[in-house]
């Protein structure tokens, strides 16, 4: 059986979707004739945990650890946060114009390149050339965000000719979030010339969207494959059906500035007015960490009665709350890359098989998904009309069934699962490796 080297930060115990995208490669290699080895950091600093990972790894599996240093405690102490406080996303997040804060930015802007996980590099592919002296792979997979990792990757490839495949959950200077940096010329300049050797080195580059592929191939990578992400049936297994008796819209997870559905509020305001048993019967439940402007939008549309704000749940639970959920609820960020934004729960959202309701670019990646699997579509941010036009068809349906019934396509809907789709990565290392 061949061996991959699979270099990726996120590794359980690290919980949310970032880690889903090399554990569930890894967990159906095999499958494929290839024998994942994953590289990763001994102690991270992950914004969230779920222990419920590990059971996916497979059984005696090659994993190998070293330290790794990352600035947020300091980051943490220097803005006065809790020591336990989540800020992986805080040095990109919009609206801040404290000067700690700047500074901040502007640090892990030109100091940490190209990410806060910079400082891991050197010794990662000092760590890792000694372990291939003794220590037989037959290709190189990595996976970023981190970038990090793709440097390690790149510069692994370089020393010793190994194939390689990158990996690409998010663009490199393409992300939304890099705009955000407050970067003076030479960091730019870095950032772009790492990215453009990381395309000129590595033997193949996969991406999770079309238009984020068709986005790289803009500026000089070659040899693109898109894979998106999946969902992994196991997941699945023994989460029976057994709805909500209210009319239920639930969103999992993060709800930053950038994906806060104003317009959803404002049509659900309206829907109360003109039928108060709506208000009655109607929830959005909202799990997870929302944005402080989102609080104000539902208070300003007087909405909080018919909004449930509860605090992230383990991903078993919130799998079996998707399932129970009359609806689902997406968002895409408003920024320029969204029309390649498909989030990885949409898949989750998709083999829950509830209809979803898309906020966010119509005629983007992730509308064309929805409609393929008859799962629902997008309306855009702005488009109050068409969000209660939805609303008002999941009531209908609502009063008429008492429950709204499943619309997925199960035979498109299939296609998208992680041990298929690691099917495609094998196939892809298959022919880099001959």
């Amino acid at each position: 059986m061949k061996k991959v080297l699979i270099i990726s930060y996120y590794w359980p115990p690290s919980g949310g979707i970032g880690v889903l995208r090399c554990l569930k490669i890894a967990k159906y290699l095999r499958h494929y004739g290839w024998e994942p080895v994953v590289y990763t950091a001994a102690n991270a600093h992950y914004p969230s945990l779920d222990e419920s990972n590990f059971k996916d790894i497979p059984t005696g599996m090659t994993v190998l650890k070293h330290p790794i240093f990352e600035p947020y405690a300091y980051y943490k102490k220097f803005l006065g946060k809790p020591a336990d406080a989540n800020v992986n996303n805080d040095l990109v997040a919009a609206g801040r114009t404290d000067w700690k804060y700047k500074l901040s930015v502007f640090i892990r802007s030109n100091f940490f390149i190209p990410d806060a996980r910079a400082m891991w590099i050197k010794p990662s592919v000092k760590f890792l050339l000694n372990w291939l002296k003794t220590n037989r792979v037959d290709a190189i997979l990595s996976d970023g965000p981190p970038h990090t990792n793709t440097v390690i990757a790149c510069k692994i490839r370089q020393a010793t000719g190994l194939p390689w495949l990158a990996d690409f959950q998010d663009p490199w200077t393409q992300v939304d979030y890099y705009q955000r940096l407050i970067l003076t010329p030479w960091a730019d300049a870095k950032h772009r010339r790492m990215e453009q050797e990381a395309f000129r080195t590595a033997n193949v580059t996969t991406i999770v969207s079309p238009t984020w592929k068709r986005d790289l191939e803009s500026i000089g990578a070659k040899n693109v494959h898109v894979i998106p992400w999946g969902y992994d049936e196991d997941d699945f297994k023994g989460l029976n059906y057994a709805p909500d008796w209210k009319l239920t819209l639930t969103h999992a997870g993060l709800i930053g500035e950038d994906r806060n559905p104003e317009q959803l509020f404002a049509a659900m305001a309206e829907m109360a007015q003109e039928s108060p048993e709506f208000r009655q019967v109607f929830s959005l439940r909202l799990f997870g960490q929302l944005d402080a402007s989102v609080h104000e939008a539902i208070a300003r549309y007087k909405v909080q009665d018919m909004t449930e704000i509860l605090p992230a749940v383990s991903r078993a639970e919130s799998l079996k709350r998707l399932v129970n959920s009359q609806a689902l609820l997406l968002i895409l960020n408003k920024a320029d890359n969204a029309q390649g934004r498909i989030p990885g729960k949409l898949f989750e959202y998709l083999a829950a098989k509830r209809p979803v309701l898309g906020i966010g670019n119509t005629g983007s990646d992730t509308d064309h998904i929805l409609q393929q699997c008859e799962a629902g579509r997008c309306v855009a941010h702005e488009d109050k009309e068409g969000i209660k036009a939805a609303l008002r068809y999941f009531y209908n349906a609502y009063k008429q069934y008492g429950n709204l019934p499943a619309t997925t396509n199960e035979a498109a809907v299939a296609q998208y699962t992680n041990r298929r789709l690691t099917g495609q990565f094998a196939a892809l290392l298959d022919g880099i490796s001959k």
